[in-house]
Protein backbone atom coordinates (compact mmCIF):
# COMPACT_ATOMS: atom_id res chain seq x y z
CA UNK A 1 0.00 0.00 0.00
CA UNK A 2 2.85 2.34 0.85
CA UNK A 3 4.51 1.56 -2.47
CA UNK A 4 1.30 2.41 -4.35
CA UNK A 5 0.87 5.69 -2.49
CA UNK A 6 4.48 6.66 -3.12
CA UNK A 7 4.14 5.76 -6.79
CA UNK A 8 1.05 7.94 -7.10
CA UNK A 9 2.86 10.78 -5.40
CA UNK A 10 5.84 10.50 -7.76
CA UNK A 11 3.54 10.35 -10.79
CA UNK A 12 1.62 13.43 -9.64
CA UNK A 13 4.89 15.25 -8.96
CA UNK A 14 6.13 14.47 -12.47
CA UNK A 15 2.85 15.61 -14.02
CA UNK A 16 3.01 18.80 -11.96
CA UNK A 17 6.55 19.52 -13.12
CA UNK A 18 5.55 18.88 -16.73
CA UNK A 19 2.65 21.31 -16.32
CA UNK A 20 4.94 23.94 -14.77
CA UNK A 21 7.37 23.47 -17.65
CA UNK A 22 4.55 23.87 -20.19
CA UNK A 23 3.43 27.11 -18.52
CA UNK A 24 7.02 28.38 -18.32
CA UNK A 25 7.50 27.68 -22.02
CA UNK A 26 4.20 29.26 -23.11
CA UNK A 27 4.61 32.03 -25.66
CA UNK A 28 4.27 35.52 -24.24
CA UNK A 29 4.70 38.74 -26.22
CA UNK A 30 4.23 42.43 -25.55
CA UNK A 31 2.10 44.11 -28.26
CA UNK A 32 3.99 46.44 -30.58
CA UNK A 33 2.82 49.15 -32.95
CA UNK A 34 3.19 48.10 -36.63
CA UNK A 35 5.89 50.74 -37.04
CA UNK A 36 7.90 49.21 -34.20
CA UNK A 37 7.51 45.79 -35.79
CA UNK A 38 8.80 47.20 -39.08
CA UNK A 39 11.78 48.90 -37.45
CA UNK A 40 12.71 45.94 -35.23
CA UNK A 41 12.53 43.32 -37.99
CA UNK A 42 15.25 42.16 -40.34
CA UNK A 43 12.73 41.25 -43.04
CA UNK A 44 9.34 42.69 -43.97
CA UNK A 45 7.57 41.08 -46.92
CA UNK A 46 4.21 40.62 -48.57
CA UNK A 47 3.78 36.96 -49.46
CA UNK A 48 1.43 33.99 -49.72
CA UNK A 49 1.97 30.39 -48.64
CA UNK A 50 2.26 27.78 -51.41
CA UNK A 51 3.43 24.78 -49.35
CA UNK A 52 4.06 23.48 -45.84
CA UNK A 53 6.23 20.72 -44.34
CA UNK A 54 7.80 19.65 -41.05
CA UNK A 55 11.60 19.66 -41.26
CA UNK A 56 14.66 19.02 -39.10
CA UNK A 57 16.90 22.07 -38.68
CA UNK A 58 19.62 20.54 -36.48
CA UNK A 59 19.96 19.06 -33.01
CA UNK A 60 19.66 20.47 -29.51
CA UNK A 61 22.41 20.18 -26.87
CA UNK A 62 21.18 16.67 -26.03
CA UNK A 63 21.35 15.47 -29.62
CA UNK A 64 17.59 15.50 -30.18
CA UNK A 65 16.38 16.76 -33.57
CA UNK A 66 14.91 20.27 -33.66
CA UNK A 67 11.69 20.42 -35.67
CA UNK A 68 10.41 23.45 -37.52
CA UNK A 69 7.49 24.16 -39.81
CA UNK A 70 8.76 25.28 -43.20
CA UNK A 71 6.31 27.42 -45.12
CA UNK A 72 7.16 27.62 -48.80
CA UNK A 73 6.07 31.06 -49.95
CA UNK A 74 5.71 33.20 -53.02
CA UNK A 75 7.23 36.61 -52.25
CA UNK A 76 5.10 39.36 -53.74
CA UNK A 77 7.05 42.37 -52.46
CA UNK A 78 9.94 42.98 -50.10
CA UNK A 79 9.71 46.18 -48.06
CA UNK A 80 12.81 45.51 -45.97
CA UNK A 81 15.40 42.78 -46.05
CA UNK A 82 18.20 41.07 -47.99
CA UNK A 83 18.86 41.30 -51.71
CA UNK A 84 17.85 37.68 -52.33
CA UNK A 85 14.26 36.51 -52.71
CA UNK A 86 12.73 34.79 -49.67
CA UNK A 87 11.11 31.54 -50.80
CA UNK A 88 10.61 29.86 -47.40
CA UNK A 89 10.04 30.90 -43.81
CA UNK A 90 10.44 28.83 -40.65
CA UNK A 91 8.58 28.75 -37.35
CA UNK A 92 8.22 26.52 -34.29
CA UNK A 93 5.79 23.59 -34.71
CA UNK A 94 3.41 24.61 -31.88
CA UNK A 95 2.00 27.91 -30.62
CA UNK A 96 3.14 27.20 -27.04
CA UNK A 97 6.68 28.01 -28.19
CA UNK A 98 5.54 30.88 -30.43
CA UNK A 99 4.93 28.88 -33.59
CA UNK A 100 2.85 30.67 -36.24
CA UNK A 101 -0.01 29.11 -38.23
CA UNK A 102 -0.44 30.45 -41.77
CA UNK A 103 -3.15 29.47 -44.23
CA UNK A 104 -2.30 27.87 -47.56
CA UNK A 105 -5.34 29.07 -49.49
CA UNK A 106 -4.06 31.97 -51.54
CA UNK A 107 -4.35 34.47 -48.68
CA UNK A 108 -1.66 37.16 -48.78
CA UNK A 109 0.11 38.25 -45.60
CA UNK A 110 2.31 41.07 -44.40
CA UNK A 111 5.05 39.16 -42.56
CA UNK A 112 7.85 40.53 -40.39
CA UNK A 113 10.65 38.34 -39.05
CA UNK A 114 14.29 37.74 -38.30
CA UNK A 115 17.06 36.80 -40.73
CA UNK A 116 19.38 34.06 -39.51
CA UNK A 117 23.09 33.91 -40.36
CA UNK A 118 22.38 31.27 -43.01
CA UNK A 119 20.03 33.66 -44.81
CA UNK A 120 16.79 31.96 -43.75
CA UNK A 121 13.81 33.88 -42.38
CA UNK A 122 12.24 32.85 -39.05
CA UNK A 123 8.96 34.07 -37.56
CA UNK A 124 7.22 33.82 -34.18
CA UNK A 125 3.91 34.90 -32.69
CA UNK A 126 5.75 37.97 -31.38
CA UNK A 127 6.30 39.21 -34.93
CA UNK A 128 3.73 41.36 -36.74
CA UNK A 129 1.91 39.04 -39.15
CA UNK A 130 -1.33 40.31 -40.64
CA UNK A 131 -3.54 39.30 -43.58
CA UNK A 132 -2.85 41.86 -46.29
CA UNK A 133 -6.55 42.54 -46.82
CA UNK A 134 -6.98 43.38 -43.12
CA UNK A 135 -4.40 46.16 -43.20
CA UNK A 136 -5.46 49.78 -43.58
CA UNK A 137 -4.46 51.88 -46.59
CA UNK A 138 -2.24 53.95 -44.29
CA UNK A 139 -0.40 50.89 -42.98
CA UNK A 140 0.25 49.63 -46.50
CA UNK A 141 1.52 53.01 -47.68
CA UNK A 142 3.68 53.48 -44.57
CA UNK A 143 5.68 50.33 -45.36
CA UNK A 144 7.38 52.18 -48.20
CA UNK A 145 7.11 55.82 -47.19
CA UNK A 146 6.81 56.56 -43.50
CA UNK A 147 7.63 53.88 -40.94
CA UNK A 148 11.35 54.06 -41.69
CA UNK A 149 11.31 57.82 -41.03
CA UNK A 150 10.48 57.10 -37.39
CA UNK A 151 12.81 54.21 -36.60
CA UNK A 152 14.87 56.49 -34.35
CA UNK A 153 11.73 57.33 -32.37
CA UNK A 154 10.38 55.34 -29.44
CA UNK A 155 6.73 54.35 -29.29
CA UNK A 156 5.62 53.99 -25.67
CA UNK A 157 2.50 51.90 -25.07
CA UNK A 158 0.10 53.30 -22.49
CA UNK A 159 -1.46 50.45 -20.50
CA UNK A 160 -3.24 52.48 -17.82
CA UNK A 161 -3.99 56.08 -16.92
CA UNK A 162 -1.98 58.16 -16.12
CA UNK A 163 0.81 57.55 -18.62
CA UNK A 164 3.35 59.87 -20.16
CA UNK A 165 6.46 60.05 -22.28
CA UNK A 166 9.91 60.60 -20.80
CA UNK A 167 11.57 62.36 -23.74
CA UNK A 168 10.61 64.42 -26.82
CA UNK A 169 11.78 61.51 -29.00
CA UNK A 170 8.78 59.38 -27.92
CA UNK A 171 5.21 58.99 -29.14
CA UNK A 172 2.56 57.83 -26.67
CA UNK A 173 0.51 54.90 -28.01
CA UNK A 174 -2.92 55.04 -26.36
CA UNK A 175 -5.01 52.57 -28.38
CA UNK A 176 -5.33 50.14 -25.47
CA UNK A 177 -6.57 52.60 -22.87
CA UNK A 178 -8.91 54.43 -25.26
CA UNK A 179 -10.23 51.66 -27.51
CA UNK A 180 -9.32 48.52 -25.49
CA UNK A 181 -7.44 47.11 -28.48
CA UNK A 182 -3.89 47.31 -29.78
CA UNK A 183 -5.26 47.47 -33.33
CA UNK A 184 -6.93 50.84 -32.89
CA UNK A 185 -6.70 54.19 -34.62
CA UNK A 186 -3.05 54.91 -33.90
CA UNK A 187 -1.99 51.46 -35.10
CA UNK A 188 -4.08 51.69 -38.28
CA UNK A 189 -3.73 55.33 -39.28
CA UNK A 190 -0.67 56.93 -37.61
CA UNK A 191 3.11 56.79 -37.77
CA UNK A 192 5.56 58.30 -35.28
CA UNK A 193 7.81 60.58 -37.32
CA UNK A 194 11.13 62.21 -36.39
CA UNK A 195 11.30 65.96 -37.02
CA UNK A 196 14.12 68.43 -37.60
CA UNK A 197 14.66 69.18 -33.90
CA UNK A 198 14.94 65.41 -33.15
CA UNK A 199 11.51 65.37 -31.49
CA UNK A 200 8.95 62.79 -32.60
CA UNK A 201 5.24 63.24 -33.22
CA UNK A 202 2.30 61.26 -34.57
CA UNK A 203 1.45 61.91 -38.21
CA UNK A 204 -1.85 60.79 -39.73
CA UNK A 205 -2.61 59.95 -43.33
CA UNK A 206 -1.31 58.05 -46.34
CA UNK A 207 0.77 60.81 -47.97
CA UNK A 208 4.32 61.76 -47.11
CA UNK A 209 4.52 64.26 -44.21
CA UNK A 210 4.64 67.82 -45.43
CA UNK A 211 7.77 69.88 -44.96
CA UNK A 212 6.15 72.16 -42.39
CA UNK A 213 5.46 69.12 -40.24
CA UNK A 214 9.01 67.80 -40.48
CA UNK A 215 10.75 71.17 -40.09
CA UNK A 216 8.82 72.65 -37.21
CA UNK A 217 11.23 75.58 -36.91
CA UNK A 218 10.01 77.00 -40.21
CA UNK A 219 7.30 79.71 -39.94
Amino acid sequence: MTWTANSCFVTLAILFLWRVEEIAEACSCSPVHPQQAFCNSDVVIRAKVVGKQLVDVGNDIYGNPIKRIQYDIKQIKMFKGPTHVIDAIYTAPISAVCGVTLENNGKEYLITGKLETDGTMHITLCDFIEPWEAMSATQKKSLTQRYEMGCDCKITRCTSIPCMISSPAECLWTDWVIEKTVNGGQAKHFACIKRSDDSCAWYRGEAQPKRDFLDIEDP
